[in-house]
């Protein structure tokens, strides 16, 4: 009796385990930040980044940003040219950071891209149309990459924390909500 009783319950188990994948959440959908598309593209001036994200904020980032706290999504890019030889050669290494803050005084919100261009929307929605299709942004000078060579190009956005005020920093490190960020999106793309 008893080594029925243990078979089935490791039976149980084994196929608790097995279904158990299917009813969590994975970790990608926990962090809230998907790639919708990204490409590299060679222009005149260089080669942009044209890209796109699909999120909502949580609870936790919205109340932030509405009692004052800017929030800063950095979105960061690396070009890696393979060698069959060697590690693979890291060619470019980019960032671009979008503040997002409110304003209590003029019920505003700004947005603000490296510290440079600000611009002032009537809604939070509206402000974060700006890091969910940033503008394409140059990654690379022009003589950066090599022509007919191919590249790897990586990328990822997310919650810059380290640029959040001190304790705000101490608490998102403990707290989910504030745990913001895409995986890395790869591929590949032949210079011209």
């Amino acid at each position: 009796m008893t080594h029925r009783f243990f078979r089935f319950l490791a039976g149980f188990f084994l196929t608790a385990l097995l279904l158990a994948p299917i009813f969590t959440p994975s970790a990608h959908a926990a962090e809230g930040v998907d790639i919708t598309h990204a490409n590299l593209e060679s222009t005149e001036d260089g080669y942009r980044l044209a890209l796109g994200f699909s999120f909502e904020l949580t609870r936790g980032l919205e109340d932030a940003i509405t009692r004052g706290i800017p929030l800063y999504f950095t979105t960061e890019v690396q070009i890696n040219r393979p060698r069959w030889y060697w590690f693979d050669e890291k060619t470019i290494t980019a960032s671009q950071t979008i503040r997002i803050s409110y304003n209590v005084l003029t019920h505003q919100y700004h947005a603000s891209i490296g510290g440079r261009l600000q611009q002032s929307f009537a809604t939070l929605d509206d402000a974060l149309s700006l890091v969910r299709r940033p503008s394409r942004w140059i990654v690379a000078d022009k003589s950066a990459l090599k022509p007919g060579e191919t590249y790897y190009v990586a990328v990822r956005m997310g919650l810059d924390v380290a640029r959040l005020p001190k304790p705000f920093q101490v608490h998102a490190l403990n707290s989910s909500d504030w745990r913001f960020s895409s995986d890395w999106l790869q591929f590949t793309f032949k210079a011209e």
